[in-house]
């Protein structure tokens, strides 16, 4: 898991919001408040520090003058659909590429990490896989698209009746608990946050590239 230790999710930030009825616009004011809908796919983003990678020509050195090969990852995107038992995101991204020595054609293969996260910090899924770029004799560019497939338990992201229930429960001005955040209450907050996901994707750095990231 070295890849995600940096990671500080801002994910659950935005997705700790109220299962509100379909019938609303999301986002719209009404009576009551403001509607929110609260999707069961999972959140997609690149955590922190691993969104792009640096190889050095030799071992050891981290100046400029001994830098490789420079990608990063561009362009996520996610599909969901859902089958009767598990809530399915299919992440396509793409990683572009440049190089130093353009003198020869030149294959780098590079390893990412797909990983499913429940409640922002628990790794409940895993795969590492590989993208191969292929720099033609004379380029100093290659690009190349990769597609990633998380599963969730469709029952893990339904809110229990009693959680649902106070989130839409309508809230009149002057009622005492109003201007209260239903997520303010530690029960409500950690049904919404254990029912919600995300997919991350990533570069699967070794510790000495999560230090350059972080650092340089």
């Amino acid at each position: 898991m070295n890849a995600l230790r940096l990671v500080q999710s801002g994910f659950i930030a935005l997705a700790a919001v109220a299962m509100l009825s379909g019938c609303k616009t999301p986002g719209s004011i009404a009576e009551g408040g403001i509607y929110v809908t609260r999707s069961t796919c999972p959140q997609v983003g690149i955590p922190a520090a691993t969104g792009d990678i640096t190889l050095f020509s030799r071992a050891g050195r981290t100046d400029s003058a001994a830098i490789d090969v420079v990608a990063a990852i561009t362009n996520l995107r996610a599909s969901c659909t859902e089958d009767a038992a598990h809530v399915i995101s299919t992440a396509t991204f793409d990683v572009v590429a440049t190089r130093r020595d353009a003198s020869e054609a030149r294959q780098v293969t590079l390893p990412y990490y797909n990983v499913i996260a429940q409640g922002g910090s628990s790794i409940v899924a895993k795969k590492i896989g590989y993208v191969a770029l292929n720099f033609p004799a004379g380029s100093v560019r290659a690009q190349t698209s990769a597609q990633a497939t998380g599963r969730v338990a469709r029952g893990a992201v339904v809110l229990p009746e009693d959680v649902q229930r106070e989130l839409t429960r309508n809230r009149k001005p002057g009622d005492a608990d109003a201007a209260i955040d239903p997520l303010s209450d530690p029960k409500i907050r950690d049904a919404v946050a254990k029912a919600t996901f995300e997919q991350l994707i990533g570069f699967q750095l070794t510790q000495e590239q999560l230090r350059y990231n972080a650092t340089r």
